[in-house]
């Protein structure tokens, strides 16, 4: 499991290292691997994988350019 899923609020906190995001993560276990699917974060500051329903949020500043 992705050591940044926290149990309590059953998200994916992400950074502007993490930009561009997709979804699967590199990290991700193969068994839970599907077509890479771009994911933007960065304008309501979360977002939600159409295949596996993973649940994204932005966590820090908005790297320039992305307001």
């Amino acid at each position: 499991m992705n050591d940044r899923l926290t149990a309590e609020s059953a998200h994916i906190e992400v950074t502007e290292k993490d930009l561009p995001l997709h979804c699967p993560q590199p990290d991700a276990p193969l068994w839970s691997q599907h077509p890479r699917v771009f994911l933007d974060v960065t304008r309501t500051g979360d977002a939600v994988c159409p295949y596996c329903s993973a649940h994204y949020v932005f966590a820090g500043e908005l790297p320039k350019g992305h307001h």
